[in-house]
């Protein structure tokens, strides 16, 4: 189950993925307001996804937020991974945080592994399939 943090961050992203492109920068307060995300959370959110490279920020009277990619170049899958980690439900079937779990006897014929993999595999394939542009497309459509 995705946590508060990464619907708030996939909140952030979506509300700056609707500005236009070459736009001015998006106060943090319109995107706290717009996302309803408590500033103080959203200023630790966008922390972690500015050092992942998905967004840069301007200071300034007139600073803020832009995205540092293209929508369509951001997958929701990277976004996640950035707030919360793996995808992985299992540690043993994680490919960015391997650790084999402890009372296991037989890695390969688990059948809670194999099941987990297959599980870990289709939720990339569709997060990573997810784009930002395409999340906003899908929002639009269903209006």
């Amino acid at each position: 189950m995705l946590t508060q943090r990464s619907r708030y961050a996939l909140r952030a992203m979506l509300y700056l993925a609707e500005a236009p492109a070459g736009g001015p920068p998006i106060p943090m307060n319109r995107i706290a307001d717009h996302a309803n995300v408590p500033r103080k959370f959203l200023e630790l959110i966008l922390a972690d996804l500015r050092e992942a490279g998905f967004i840069h920020s301007h200071r300034g009277k007139m600073g803020g937020y832009c995205l540092s990619r293209p929508t369509h170049l951001i997958s929701l899958g990277e976004i996640i991974r950035v707030i919360e980690g793996p995808l992985a439900l299992v540690p043993c079937v994680s490919r960015t945080a391997y650790r084999r779990c402890a009372d296991c006897k037989d890695e390969a014929t688990c059948a809670i592994r194999n099941a987990m993999a297959r599980v870990r595999d289709e939720t990339a394939r569709i997060l990573d399939g997810t784009s930002l542009a395409d999340a906003i497309a899908e929002d639009l459509a269903a209006a």
